[in-house]
């Protein structure tokens, strides 16, 4: 037995030897670890809390935008929107309420407010709605006779989603510049990229044909669209 004791007392020796050495950084990493996970349970809980905290005011947002509607007054709308995104910016909600905004106040002919509220969407909003509030804009800065600015405005969109609408508008850009041929090709792309259950086809159809019709293929493309024709006759054959 004395020689199971002896080996027993020489694991305790190493064992506080070892934890001579290491303990202080054992309790460092389980100190980190532990304020990690509470960090990350508390953001958590914070994320949660603004997004319901957003979502009470944003309701208020929704009641003012009906009031707004009856009387016209967007002024009220739109302070609310800038209320809501100043307290609460990375919300869905502040992203929503301000396109609310930016609709009332354009309605209204209320141009730089609803440049305002579209290029905060740009700047801060969240993501999937940036597409949308560039081809709002740059419809705002069409009506002001931005051209460039406008166009420039659409070139930054790279989302396939709204390759239909931002070509649609370009081709409105390009027609109040004079720039029909451009306009032509504009609409065109609208139509090809427009799904065919989509309300805006047959739109840019019409802005198509009111500026000449479809845009004609290079003659290169034409050949060898016949030679694609003849080859696949010849193979049926």
């Amino acid at each position: 037995m004395s020689v199971y004791d002896a080996e027993e007392q020489q694991r305790i020796d190493a064992l506080k030897d070892w934890w001579a050495q290491w303990g202080n950084l054992v309790y460092a990493m389980a100190m980190v670890l532990l304020l990690g996970i509470a960090g990350s349970q508390g953001w958590k809980y914070y994320q949660k809390k603004q997004v319901v905290e957003a979502e009470t005011l944003f309701l208020s947002v929704q009641k003012v935008a009906q009031e707004s509607a009856a009387s016209k007054d967007w002024k009220k709308l739109s302070s609310a929107a800038m209320a809501l995104a100043d307290k609460y910016p990375r919300t869905f909600y502040a992203t929503d309420a301000q396109l609310m905004a930016a609709k009332a106040a354009f309605d209204a002919s209320a141009l730089t407010e609803a440049k305002a509220h579209l290029q905060w969407v740009v700047d801060k909003g969240q993501a999937t709605h940036q597409a949308i509030a560039r081809v709002r804009l740059a419809a705002v800065l069409l009506d002001e006779k931005k051209y460039d600015d406008a166009l420039k405005t659409l070139d930054a969109i790279k989302s396939d989603a709204f390759s239909s609408l931002a070509a649609d508008v370009k081709g409105d850009i390009l027609v109040a510049q004079g720039r029909t041929d451009e306009a032509r090709a504009a609409f065109q792309m609208a139509v090809d990229k427009a799904d065919s259950r989509s309300p805006l086809k047959p739109i840019s159809q019409a802005k198509l044909d009111a500026v000449g019709g479809a845009v004609e293929k290079p003659a290169e493309t034409k050949a060898d669209a016949k030679n694609d024709v003849k080859a696949a006759t010849g193979a049926n054959k």
